[in-house]
């Protein structure tokens, strides 16, 4: 891990958070993306008083604009990009017959457009470079789907088999690019903040409450699959907390 250069969206709380104070504490240089600058600065300044580098930049995954001036920081900064986390997503959950026709479009933008995005400023990069590690957050349901939660699972589908159709390509060019998916389940994240219909975030916040484990458990899944030998990828994992069906 020591002097990666690792590149986060979603920095600003949960898994996010999480993962750049791992990975911090083990010696990588993180470059954190969120649109809240004052959590940014927070978290950069908490990371750089316990001895790690950071810096980080406002990003909006939905403009693709953003994305690229985050992977130019990078490199400006650190001269390589040796991992992207493409963390950013939101959660909002409604039955289809409600037409919440701007949540699905903001979901497709964030889930969807936000990891190609993210994707494209760094391939390039790490095609010259022979070397990289993109890494992005899905979902268990991206591998199942339950009534209000249609669109969130199309998306994090999405995600699965985006990240699979790269895994081969990178694979077939010999880039040495390694490409991982990472499934988890209840996790205690600001995911829920996303929900608009009022019963139904009561019974994710009632299930949260009983079952989610803390975003620091998928942090360390992460940098295990980060310390895997060059020629070792771990392609997907899925997390769920023990008691969850």
């Amino acid at each position: 891990m020591k002097s990666k250069v690792v590149i986060i969206t979603g920095a600003s709380s949960g898994i996010g958070e999480a993962t750049a104070k791992l990975l911090a504490s083990q010696g990588a240089k993180i470059v954190l993306a969120a649109r809240r600058e004052e959590r940014l600065q927070a978290l950069q300044n908490e990371i750089k008083e316990k001895g790690g580098e950071a810096v980080y930049h406002i990003t909006d995954v939905t403009s693709r604009k953003q994305v690229d001036s985050l992977a130019k920081l990078a490199l400006d900064k650190y001269g390589k990009i040796d991992v992207i986390i493409n963390n950013a997503g939101l959660m909002p959950q409604s039955p289809l017959n409600e037409l919440k026709v701007d949540e699905w479009e903001r979901m497709i933008d964030v889930n969807i457009k936000g990891v190609l995005y993210g994707i494209a400023a760094v391939l390039p990069v790490m095609r010259a470079q022979k070397s990289g590690h993109i890494i992005t957050v899905s979902s268990v349901a991206g591998h199942l789907v339950h009534p209000a939660g249609a669109i969130y699972s199309a998306t994090k589908y999405a995600v699965r088999i985006l990240m699979e159709g790269l895994r081969q390509e990178e694979a077939l060019d010999g880039t040495h690019i390694r490409c991982t998916t990472i499934s988890p389940g209840a996790v205690a994240t600001e995911l829920l903040n996303t929900i608009t219909t009022k019963g139904l975030k009561d019974s994710f916040e009632d299930l949260y409450q009983r079952l989610a484990i803390k975003p620091e458990a998928i942090a360390s899944s992460i940098a295990f699959a980060i310390e895997q030998p060059d020629d070792v990828a771990l392609n997907e994992i899925i997390i769920r907390p023990t008691m969850q069906q």
